[in-house]
């Protein structure tokens, strides 16, 4: 990755200040310094909150990702202050979604032209770039508000003082723990190990956090890995792939033949890079012969249509990376949706709290978003049952319809039937444009009636 983009703007270490004295006292820690973290962080720092922000690793690091950052996303990018550093840098603007079926059928998505014009509608670009530039504004303004930023921090312990008043939402009186701060080993495997306090910890860790294991596994007993409700994701980045040579333009969903149940994308990240990868539920993955990066190399060098488009092109090296997307869809029979996600005097937000979008794959948007809502919870005082609830009132819906999408898109006949039936007709087109833009009209998936007349006059 560095070979990619060291010289570049924005490339670079960032200098976040001394490590704090070991036992010293904190509004909050954020543990995790990716959207969510940096959300969390920002926000709270806004609110003039001292903050300690633990980042596992040093910048620049890469993150693995689709690397789309939609609409969702940048009212939260322009409040805290980062969407005129990402347009100052080399990204790729999207304009729209191509979608196509196993068949080759094809429809374009075009995103609302509103947006468009306002430069609201989206943007591509790698996450390393991405999460820098996020992380370097944010760590200012917790530093500005009298916190303090470690980077390669590695959270080893999460503290409690146990009986004292813990909130657990669904569980009754199950636990009575209060978390009281963590432990930080800094420096690699052998480094020194700091305890820092706080009775308000943010769980910001990715799907691996630390944070969310204390919680949801050790202190509940509860699952977090679902294989029903977890991504595989293989990624790579390219160059010189045909039809992906602009700065502006449309990413691009392929449901392919050899990849159901699961899909290969092409999301261009700035003039003449693209973000190659693909993606499927671990559960499915878990029956197939290969694995992602086979199936990928496959669709590269055999599929008819992409092995034109990647005659010319070349993989950059040291890129090939995997990763887990822990899914937001429902959980039949959980009393919590879609998983635990505060309690104890911890709260979880992004990937942590199993947020990613189930048929998108999508998760910057819901980790700011659920960065900024933490944020409320603490100032004002809020219960961690009232943060479980509002946050699935909130995203709930949107991600149970995805569910459905993606429970929908397993099924090949059905999807080369949309596709087909989608790309005839503008009205269809016009729809799946304003799922992506309104609430409003998402809930009409909810509607039989709708999409019936929708699909079928």
């Amino acid at each position: 990755m560095e070979s990619m983009y060291e010289g570049t703007s924005w490339y670079g270490e960032i200098e976040t200040g001394p490590i704090p004295e070991n036992g010293d006292d904190f509004d909050a820690i954020v543990v995790g310094g990716g959207p969510g973290g940096s959300s969390a962080a920002g926000y709270l720092a806004l609110e003039g909150k001292k903050v300690l922000l633990i980042e596992k690793d040093a910048w620049p690091r890469d993150k693995i990702c689709g690397d789309a950052v939609g609409g969702k996303s940048l009212s939260h990018v322009k409040n805290l202050g980062v969407k005129a550093d990402i347009e100052h840098t080399e990204h790729f603007r999207v304009t729209g979604i191509v979608f196509s079926s196993p068949k080759g059928h094809h429809v374009r998505v075009a995103l609302p032209e509103e947006d468009v014009q306002k430069l609201e509608a989206g943007y591509a670009l790698p996450r390393q770039q991405f999460d820098l530039l996020l992380f370097n504004r944010v760590q200012q303004l917790v530093r500005d508000n009298g916190g303090s930023i470690i980077q390669g921090g590695e959270v080893i312990n999460v503290l409690y003082n146990d009986g004292n008043g813990g909130e657990d939402p669904g569980a009754g009186s199950k636990s009575q723990r209060r978390a009281s701060g963590v432990e930080v080993r800094i420096g690699g495997r052998k480094g020194e190990v700091l305890t820092f306090n706080s009775t308000n910890i943010v769980g910001a860790g990715g799907y691996r956090c630390p944070v969310a294991k204390s919680l949801v596994e050790e202190t509940f007993g509860e699952v977090m890995f679902d294989r029903d409700h977890y991504c595989g994701g293989y990624r790579e980045y390219w160059t010189g792939v045909k039809g992906c040579e602009d700065s502006i333009g449309d990413i691009e969903i392929h449901f392919v033949d050899t990849v159901i149940p699961g899909y290969f994308w092409l999301f261009p990240v700035s003039q003449g890079v693209v973000n190659v990868g693909i993606g499927m539920v671990v559960s499915e993955l878990d029956k197939q012969s290969k694995k992602l990066k086979a199936l990928q190399a496959d669709v590269i060098a055999n599929h008819p249509i992409f092995k034109k488009r990647f005659a010319n092109a070349t993989m950059i090296e040291g890129t090939g990376r995997g990763w887990q997307l822990p899914f937001g869809s429902p959980r039949k029979k959980a009393s919590l949706q879609p998983r635990r996600s505060a309690g104890c005097g911890i709260w979880l937000v992004g990937d942590a709290a199993s947020l990613v979008d189930p048929f998108s794959g999508e998760g910057v948007g819901n980790a700011l978003v659920s960065g900024k809502m933490v944020c409320e919870h603490i100032v004002e005082g809020k219960s961690a049952e009232s943060y479980q609830h509002e946050l699935w009132e909130l995203l709930g819906p949107e991600l149970s319809n995805s569910f459905r999408m993606q429970k929908l898109s397993r099924k090949k006949w059905l999807l080369n039937w949309f596709v087909k039936k989608a790309s005839k007709k503008p009205v269809i087109q016009e729809m799946m444009t304003e799922m992506i833009a309104s609430k409003e009209a998402q809930e009409q998936l909810h509607s039989k009636w709708f999409m019936f007349r929708t699909l079928m006059f």
